[in-house]
């Protein structure tokens, strides 16, 4: 297999895209900076709110996100990997707009979950309100036998909260506030409503909440995009990294 620029439509927001480029410099098998995969980055922080314009018919994301992946394709890519779980709402009209592959977030996290941990039954998620009222996890879960579990009303508040407030993790925020809001979430998803894992339903999620803080398999689909980008480029997950 030919060798594969990646590219990255991001900037929803920037500090997740960067979080899946360190993720991919990291668990690449390499030695010197020349057997690194090379990888575009499109970073475009002004795309408009994904759930405001799900939920309240605020401005579309569309225009942004197709003209971003056009760019990606334009430049060189080989495929285009999307750091943004909300913004995978769109993904079916992005899609009809390019000709490269387009790695689906939810989709390659489906497929690992079924592989890995195939005896889940009940998987709790934390996202953000228009990943969760869009069904788009329970769309691929649900069809292969896995319940997907979602906060209550207040407990999804505090979830926004953690990501969106003026101490939440978009204003640049991981520790105290957003960390303790997204534990407490977590524990009533586990405790009260019988999860056995924890789905970092938002990529900003996983930049407060590490694997180490739960009692459960913390699934990461920013972890999984990056293996799985990896190998589509053609290149070697470094061992013991994932």
């Amino acid at each position: 297999m030919s060798n594969k620029i990646i590219g990255i439509l991001g900037g929803m927001g920037p500090e997740a895209t960067v979080y899946l480029f360190d993720l991919i410099v990291k668990m690449t098998e390499a030695n010197r900076d020349q057997e690194h995969i090379p990888i575009i980055i499109y970073n475009n922080p002004k795309i408009p709110h994904r759930t405001n314009a799900i939920l309240k018919g605020t401005s579309s994301p569309l225009t942004f996100l197709i003209e971003g992946a056009k760019f990606l394709e334009n430049a060189g890519a080989g495929f285009i990997v999307m750091p943004c779980v909300t913004a995978h709402y769109f993904y079916s009209e992005i899609v009809k707009n390019i000709k490269i592959p387009f790695l689906h977030l939810i989709e390659e996290t489906y497929d690992y979950v079924k592989k890995e941990f195939p005896r889940l039954k009940k998987i709790g998620l934390l996202a953000t309100l228009g990943t969760v009222k869009t069904d788009l996890f329970q769309e691929f879960f649900e069809k292969g036998g896995m319940k997907i579990v979602i906060p209550n009303e207040k407990d999804q508040n505090k979830v926004m909260e953690a990501i969106y407030s003026s101490k939440g993790i978009k204003a640049g925020y991981k520790n105290g506030l957003p960390k303790d809001l997204l534990m407490e979430v977590a524990r009533n998803l586990i405790n009260k409503k019988d999860c056995e894992a924890i789905i970092a339903g938002c990529t900003e999620v996983p930049l407060a909440l590490k694997k180490d803080d739960l009692t459960v398999p913390f699934i990461n689909p920013l972890e999984i995009i990056a293996y799985k980008s990896i190998e589509m480029a053609g290149y070697k997950i470094r061992k013991n990294n994932f």
